[in-house]
């Protein structure tokens, strides 16, 4: 469910060049749905994630999911680029449903196995971001580029019922009102230094996930690979092998080693950057530069999400809200510079984002205590 949710941010992202085509638009202006969705999800981080702690998270799932597939049909029936931005931006909003599974796995989860029921539910969302990709690019090939968001809005549909027969009811683990809720979740930030360091690795990680997945079909639509929709989606099983292989990185935090994995997982990171700035012309060098991204992106955020559910039940979904808002509002800066990088230079630009980003977030773990 968490999967499903999430990639309806990320249908998008392989029919850049062909919405950009339909509507007679520059890439940058096609672009610009990717950051609308990254806006919007980072919204509904902010106002509806939070709720999860004071409202019966099943009942909440089920509202979202049906929301969800009413803006996904709106996209599939959008006229223009405005009206498709708008309708992904509000898809994205309700598709928040996702982070407030990931906090009710943990919370039902016991001790013992918390890390590794987040694992298993991110690997989930992980997975479902990478095969959005090629799931939109092989349904656009063959029923046209409309036809990936016809499906997501039946698939929310399908979910909402899904989930309102299966989750477990959980009683609210709080009694603020909502607008204290807000409020108490910026006032956790300011009082858990753990917070506010794995929102910094976070958005640094999904910033740097948002510059490669954000130019990555520029460069594959051009010389010298010059593949066709179809092709360029089938990277997305590239990043899925990464994100698999990172599913039971939780059982470190487990294990109360969750500091220096971090620091491996970070170094990997910047690897990955190195791999990718020879992938401009070597197929080999850009898929292995997609794995090593991916697997440690995939594998600092098991960790974080782990060790942040781990440090308290009653604000799980406080937590994870501020610290996946800071991912996304990562992921939208990393978008909006992917685009401005590739107009300024090419690839070689691009590479250059991602790797300083990476080259941050490693200095800011080497900077911290342990």
């Amino acid at each position: 469910a968490g999967g499903a949710s999430v990639a309806n941010l990320y249908y998008i992202q392989p029919l850049l060049p062909t919405v950009a085509a339909r509507f007679a638009v520059s890439d940058a202006a096609a672009g610009g749905l990717v950051t609308a969705s990254q806006v919007g999800y980072a919204a509904g981080l902010v106002l509806l994630v939070p709720l999860g702690d004071i409202a019966d998270r099943r009942r909440l799932c089920v509202v979202l999911l049906a929301l969800c597939g009413v803006a996904l049909w709106a996209a599939a029936l959008a006229p223009s680029l405005v009206v498709l931005a708008v309708a992904l931006a509000l898809a994205a909003t309700a598709s928040a449903v996702a982070q407030i599974l990931v906090p009710f796995a943990g919370v039902l989860a016991d001790d013992a196995d918390r890390g590794r029921v987040v694992g298993i539910v991110l690997t989930g969302l992980f997975t479902g971001i990478l095969l959005a990709r090629t799931v939109s690019g092989l349904l656009a090939s063959v029923a046209g580029w409309r036809s990936p968001f016809v499906l997501a809005a039946v698939l929310a549909w399908v979910l909402a019922i899904a989930l309102g027969r299966r989750l477990p009811h959980h009683p609210p683990a709080s009694s603020l009102r909502y607008g204290a809720l807000l409020a108490s979740t910026a006032a956790l930030v300011v009082a858990v230094p753990l917070l506010r360091r794995r929102m910094l690795y976070g958005a640094c990680g999904f910033a740097g996930f948002s510059v490669l997945w954000t130019a990555l079909a520029f460069l594959l639509a051009r010389d010298p690979y010059n593949y066709s929709t179809r092709t360029i989606s089938l990277f997305g099983l590239a990043g899925l092998a990464g994100a698999v292989g990172a599913r039971r990185i939780g059982i470190l935090a487990d294990r109360g080693r969750a500091r220096p994995a971090t620091g491996v997982l970070l170094t990997l990171v910047a690897a990955g950057w190195i791999a990718l700035a020879c992938g401009g012309s070597s197929l080999v060098a850009l898929v292995a530069g997609i794995l090593l991204v991916d697997f440690a992106v995939q594998g600092q955020n098991v960790l974080s999400q782990s060790v942040l559910t781990r440090h308290g039940v009653a604000t799980a979904s406080r937590a994870a809200t501020a610290y996946v808002t800071s991912n996304f509002l990562g992921g939208a800066l990393g978008s909006a510079g992917s685009l401005a990088a590739w107009s300024a230079g090419g690839w070689p630009a691009v590479c250059g984002l991602g790797g300083a980003i990476s080259v941050l977030s490693l200095a800011l773990w080497l900077g911290e205590r342990s």
